[in-house]
């Protein structure tokens, strides 16, 4: 396993079931495959850090980052 393979069966997880997010996809993975959830932490590429902290900033789980006016 690496982080592009991990990135890609969360990217089909995200397909198949719309409307998971980002954050509960990488845990049904792991529930579904027997993986603890702190071991993962090496698969997670770039990619999918920012959308799940782009989920946990619309979730209020992370300070919000200043937006500039478009």
């Amino acid at each position: 396993m690496n982080s592009m393979k991990f990135y890609q069966k969360i990217e089909t997880i995200k397909k198949e079931k719309p409307d998971m997010s980002y954050i509960d996809a990488v845990v049904w993975y792991c529930d579904e495959n027997d993986i603890e959830i702190e071991t993962v932490n090496k698969f997670i590429s770039k990619t999918l850090k920012e959308k799940i902290e782009s989920e946990a900033r619309d979730l209020n789980y992370l300070p919000k980052v200043g937006k500039l006016p478009v």
